[in-house]
């Protein structure tokens, strides 16, 4: 029969394997945060460039596969998807290359 301390380190590998603790850990780490957050002190709010470039970050970090910190700078009280207000082009003020 397996031992308590062999069970834990099999349960540790599989949650590590699944990407389940990971995420577990910066969603701990984020809620830790804002337990800490003081209350009365307002967030500033944040300009229109501010977001668009939180929102280049969050992308970044999720094309390059850094969930978990794409989910602590979530959780951190930047917009959720379905609130960011719509990026386009002329936002960044880039010219799109056309590729032909």
């Amino acid at each position: 029969m397996a031992t308590v301390a062999e069970l834990k380190a099999v349960l540790k590998d599989t949650l590590e394997k699944k990407g389940v603790l990971g995420h577990l850990k910066a969603r701990i780490r984020a809620e830790v945060f804002n337990a800490l957050d003081d209350d009365r002190e307002p967030r500033p709010s944040l300009s229109h460039e501010n977001l668009l470039i939180n929102e280049l970050i969050r992308e970044y970090l999720e094309f390059n596969k850094y969930k978990y910190t794409a989910s602590v700078l979530i959780a951190d009280d930047h917009p959720r998807k379905e609130e960011r207000k719509s990026t386009n082009i002329e936002d960044l003020h880039v010219s799109q290359a056309i590729n032909r």
